[in-house]
């Protein structure tokens, strides 16, 4: 599966060395901008990678000069000569990326990929974005999971979005999309006493509020043709996840314009995202110790699809890191 593990901007000709999924990863790019990835580490006396340079395309150890291509391999050991030909085991583990959108995804899962990555079809080039990340004490379930939570607004967000004591939740709505990703429906109201809804006697085009997840790290708050919040949520090793937060906007037509307002609104959203993290990051880091009711549904859904991903369980639940 595709995960999206970095910003494009954060990747350029310098080596960059992150830890992402459990794994200490070098990314660069090579002439024509193209983006690589490595295990972080020389084959011969373990040095960073990260720590060197990119030479004619390949990055260069910073110790003995050894320089690796894209695919892992060493192509030369300069103190043994141009001439010499490394053998075959001079090579680190090399992992698929692909770059779109400006998000650098990572192949990790079974076999080889047989298709891009997904992103939100209604978001065009059109629109421009600002962006924010942080790292959260959170595992990546809990991160995911808070932003498919419908029915925690007027608690965690009662200054701020989750105003008007909505409390009551009907439903909600999900509908799956494909195998890998779903939009759900919220129906919240002020709770006077009347039933709550069951999702099948509900229409998903009822609601005006919607939002869309694709499996297993993009999320997506529609909140108006010309405004959308995305996110995405990278597991850094099995107790913390680095978020991406993005603010789109498609208001004036004017991109530039538009780029200044989207800058204008990431405090706010900021302050939102922090109102979450002072609750998420109390929350019992084991996810299957939990009780759920109807209102979850979307995490329901969510679980069910995670659960199909045997490496990805193993490395959330498994022994080790």
């Amino acid at each position: 599966m595709w995960f999206a593990v970095l910003s494009s901007n954060e990747v350029r000709r310098k080596p960059v060395g992150v830890r992402r999924l459990g794994r200490d990863l070098v990314f660069w790019r090579d002439s024509l901008g193209k983006v690589y990835a490595l295990e972080d580490f020389c084959v011969h006396r373990r040095a960073r990678l990260s720590a060197g340079k990119v030479i004619n395309d390949r990055i260069q150890c910073p110790f003995h000069g050894f320089e690796y291509d894209g695919n892992g391999r060493v192509r030369l050991i300069p103190a043994l000569g141009k001439n010499y030909k490394v053998p075959d085991r001079f090579r680190v583990n090399s992992y698929p990326v692909y770059e779109k959108n400006n998000i650098i995804w990572l192949w990790s899962g079974e076999g080889e990929p047989e298709k891009e990555p997904k992103f939100f079809d209604d978001i065009d080039e059109d629109f421009a974005y600002a962006e924010f990340r942080e790292l959260w004490n959170v595992p990546f379930p809990r991160a995911v999971e808070n932003q498919l939570d419908v029915m925690h607004l007027p608690f965690v967000h009662r200054t701020t979005i989750g105003r008007g004591n909505r409390t009551l939740v009907h439903g909600p709505v999900v509908k799956w999309i494909d195998e890998d990703s779903f939009i759900f429906y919220v129906f919240n109201e002020v709770d006077r006493g009347q039933r709550v809804k069951r999702p099948e006697e509900l229409s998903g085009e009822e609601s005006r509020v919607y939002l869309e997840f694709i499996f297993p790290n993009l999320w997506q708050n529609h909140i108006s043709e010309g405004t959308r919040v995305v996110a995405f949520f990278v597991p850094v090793d099995r107790q913390k996840t680095m978020i991406y937060l993005r603010f789109y906007v498609k208001m004036t037509g004017l991109k530039p314009v538009d780029s200044i307002i989207a800058r204008l609104s990431m405090p706010l959203n900021r302050i939102i995202l922090h109102q979450d993290r002072r609750v998420v990051e109390t929350q019992e880091r084991d996810i299957r110790k939990d009780v759920l009711v109807q209102g979850d549904l979307p995490i329901m859904e969510f679980r069910k699809r995670l659960y199909k991903e045997k490496k990805l369980i193993d490395f959330l639940f498994g022994g080790g890191q």
